[in-house]
């Protein structure tokens, strides 16, 4: 049977991915919601869908068609970070379940709040974790489990890299404003960290060797390894081979001295996690909480410079 989603945050990014993914589902996208109607694309995958400006009409609307037996099933929710809280309170207020964009909150204590409102409502909250059903992903953590199945206490030594160019925009955009994206680690590295924990276990330390607008880096220890992160949004630090290949992305995690090069694989996964979620399955408020964690405290840690087990791409900024 087809279900009834609603979108709040039509005009961003990501969203585009959330209507293909409601599409290959076989499902219906009744109604969406962003402030700025540049939504043309909305046309590609559901031109009958209702759309909205502003929230009041969007709620009224919502309401109504819950009144009506017809109500939403599924809330996607792909707008700015700062303002997920809200609108998954919203999805489980109006008697539908939440599937919401990484990072789901910005602090621990609101993911208390939600799982308060889920016991309530009898809904469910749903974050988007997709490098969970990544194969590369999959096929690295059952590599891990098998060889900790022979020795438990191996520690793994992981450099992860992550950067991916962004404009002068990305700064003027609420992306650049800390206080609505949670900063680079929040809005790029969440799902990174979750990955990292869900393969190598829970965290035992959290530095921060460096932390600017366009570059944050650190360390993480954790249960079963001695993870060096650094992640950016600045072109410079691309390797040259990279930008020779006219690229502007480069995802590397290099473990016990091999690299994990996972750049592709990445077209399809927000549908595999709506399917993965519509088969009752999906990865809901306890699995995002390790991740939401490890960035609050990351946005809240002092930079200690190059000190202690720092990445080597701090060398190109740090003096």
């Amino acid at each position: 049977m087809n279900k009834n989603f609603a979108l709040i945050g039509a005009a961003g990014y990501i969203a585009p991915r959330h209507m293909k993914a409601i599409q290959e589902t076989n499902n219906i996208l009744v109604a969406a919601l962003d402030k700025n109607d540049s939504v043309g694309i909305i046309d590609s995958y559901f031109p009958k869908a209702d759309f909205f400006t502003e929230f009041e009409r969007f709620d009224r609307h919502i309401d109504k068609l819950r009144r009506n037996n017809t109500g939403v099933d599924y809330v996607s929710i792909t707008s700015p970070n700062y303002l997920h809280d809200a609108h998954i309170r919203f999805a489980l207020r109006n008697n539908a379940h939440a599937i919401c964009e990484k990072p789901l909150v910005l602090n621990p204590w609101n993911i208390d709040a939600l799982a308060q409102i889920e016991q309530e409502s009898g809904k469910k909250v749903f974050n988007i974790l997709q490098l969970r059903l990544h194969p590369s992903i999959i096929a690295l953590k059952e590599k891990i489990i098998t060889e900790l199945a022979v020795n438990p206490d191996k520690m793994y030594d992981i450099d992860l890299t992550y950067l991916t160019s962004r404009g002068h925009w990305y700064f003027v955009s609420w992306k650049g404003d800390e206080g609505k994206s949670g900063g680079i680690a929040s809005n790029i590295g969440v799902h990174f960290y979750d990955m990292l924990t869900w393969i190598f276990g829970p965290v035992k330390e959290n530095v921060v060797h460096l932390k600017t607008s366009d570059v944050n880096a650190g360390y993480l220890g954790l249960k079963n390894a001695n993870v060096r992160w650094f992640l950016s949004v600045n072109y410079d630090y691309i390797p040259e081979d990279v930008k020779k290949a006219g690229k502007r992305t480069y995802r590397s995690i290099v473990v016990n001295g091999e690299e994990f090069e996972f750049s592709e694989g990445f077209t399809d996964l927000h549908t595999l996690s709506y399917q993965h979620i519509l088969n009752e399955g999906g990865f809901g408020l306890d699995e995002a909480r390790t991740s939401i964690e490890i960035v609050s405290a990351i946005r809240n840690l002092t930079p200690i410079g190059k000190q202690g087990n720092f990445h080597p791409f701090c060398q190109a900024v740090l003096p």
